[in-house]
């Protein structure tokens, strides 16, 4: 017969569309000899039709029905047949509202004190000579904090991705991740914190016209050998909480972004207290002090960027990373200058240990679901080439808190965490007789407000700015959760000034603030 056979009929086998075809497809030159055409001759001699059902070894050597049928529950979308992938990790889809909320508690409480003691130890050293005299480095307060939030959890973000997808499984990969990123991470601690200075002289120096070479000099050295320190510190930690998260079955997402805080605000305010003090004193007697600790964390940046550069996880991020850490410091830089202008007022006593603590909570909170969303699209394929996870042009309000996919219910309960979550840290404020405040039931009724618009609006942010970014092609690992904790602080900040500002208008007898 000259005429080709037809296709009658498609089965599914081990993901693979199959058509039952005459046996003289199977013979086909391309194919190779497969079967003999006896085998398959009926009693008049004219051939049969059979199905030929494909059983292939996925990378790990098992095969692919097999997973199937161990994971039956999933669709039929998630079905691959690529010989070069392992086995789908644990998918976090799966998480329901309660195992979220309790995976993230524990590490939003221990985040959460850490930003008290932080606020603490800010309400101590404001009254320091070097925050007295030098009072540019309130402006560093926020920016170098921020930018701790911004390196830490970005790279919580990207490891946990990394890990979730399979690839931090072998002790290769591990130790190929983990240099990578921490040389990335020096690189632009080092360089953003140089900005950051470079930030705090000038928003200094705007209005007053005031410009001390010794001072900028001083925010330099300080600004510098906080943020190296601080970020390598940290990034150890991180790597740590993550594998071992892995290790004991836990999302990384929901613990990695609050543990990177958890810590983080309160070390990296002191390092900047203490290393500005010290180089503070150092004016007097030896002014050669400062440039020299400039110019020996600034001489490292060759051999971070040599590691950086060789690493292709981190090459990448190393060219192209650098916009939205740079903007972020800015953003945070004008949160700093709003606590600069407004910490050494009367009527805004308490704002010093208040603001790291809702600046705090806010961009941990934000940081968990930017890195969720993030985690979940990473799962439907790479950035720019899903049409499942296309970004939303506008995403109303309802969709992203009262939906039904899992990234709904996550807002959910991370905005349902603030109230309970800040009752407990401004207790402890109170116990420990912080913050020149007395907690009334007015001041807490502006202040809740304050922090639960503040989160309401960055998870709304989260919600639109990651979708779009992955429609854009970029990773939102290496690029959202800078915006977005820099955001927060700047909305944290300013809408706390807002508060003690009309508490101040309504009258001391009411809200007692500044007593």
């Amino acid at each position: 017969m000259s005429s080709k056979p037809e296709q009658k009929e498609t089965h599914q086998a081990n993901g693979a569309v199959l058509p039952i075809v005459p046996v003289n497809c199977l013979t086909s030159p391309d194919r190779g000899q497969l079967v003999e055409p006896s085998d398959f001759l009926g009693p008049d001699g004219n051939g049969v039709e059979a199905v030929m059902l494909e059983s292939r070894a996925n990378a790990k050597g098992v095969r692919e029905e097999d997973a199937l049928l161990e994971n039956g529950s999933q669709s039929n979308e998630s079905d691959d047949t690529s010989t070069d992938r392992g086995p789908e990790p644990a998918s976090p889809l799966k998480e329901t509202s309660f195992s979220i909320g309790l995976q993230v508690l524990f590490p939003f409480l221990l985040a959460g004190f850490g930003t008290v003691a932080a606020g603490m130890v800010l309400d101590i050293v404001q009254h320091w000579d070097v925050f007295k005299y030098v009072t540019e480095v309130f402006i560093l307060v926020p920016a170098l904090l921020g930018l701790k939030g911004n390196l830490e959890m970005t790279l919580a973000s990207r490891l946990s991705t990394a890990a979730n997808i399979g690839q931090m499984d072998t002790p290769k990969e591990l130790w190929r991740m983990i240099t990578g990123n921490m040389a990335l991470i020096q690189v632009q601690a080092t360089v953003v914190g140089f900005l950051a200075s470079i930030a705090a002289v000038v928003f200094g120096w705007i209005p007053d016209g005031h410009f001390s070479i010794d001072h900028a000099v001083l925010l330099c050295a300080s600004s510098v050998a906080t943020a190296f320190i601080a970020s390598l510190v940290l990034g150890m930690i991180m790597i740590g909480v993550i594998i071992g998260s892995r290790k004991m079955g836990i999302n990384p997402d929901n613990v990695a972004t609050p543990i990177a805080a958890s810590l983080g605000d309160l070390i990296t305010l002191a390092l900047l207290s203490g290393i500005s003090w010290g180089l503070y004193k150092e004016l007097e007697s030896k002014a050669y002090v400062n440039p020299l600790v400039c110019a020996f964390f600034i001489a490292l940046l060759p051999i971070w960027i040599i590691i950086a550069k060789k690493n292709a996880a981190t090459r990448e991020v190393l060219y192209s990373g650098w916009e939205p850490v740079i903007i972020a410091m800015a953003i945070s830089s004008v949160g700093g200058l709003i606590l600069d202008r407004t910490v050494s007022d009367p009527n805004f006593a308490g704002m010093a240990v208040f603001t790291p603590v809702i600046n705090g909570v806010g961009g941990n909170l934000v940081a968990v679901q930017a890195s969720r969303i993030s985690t979940y699209l990473h799962m439907s394929g790479m950035p720019g080439e899903s049409p499942e996870t296309a970004p939303r042009k506008c995403p109303s309000p309802c969709s992203t808190f009262f939906g039904s996919d899992v990234n709904s219910r996550s807002a959910r309960v991370l905005f349902l965490l603030v109230v309970p979550g800040h009752l407990v840290f401004l207790y402890t404020i109170s116990s420990m007789q912080g913050g020149h405040t007395t907690l009334t039931l007015i001041f807490i009724v502006f202040y809740m407000t304050a922090a639960l618009l503040q989160v309401l609006i960055l998870l709304y942010i989260a919600d639109w700015m990651v979708h779009w970014m992955w429609g854009r092609d970029l990773d939102p690992d290496n690029f959202s959760i800078p915006y977005l904790t820099a955001l927060g602080d700047l909305i944290g900040t300013g809408l706390l000034a807002l508060s003690f500002h009309i508490l101040w208008l309504i009258g001391d007898r009411d809200s007692d603030v500044g007593d």
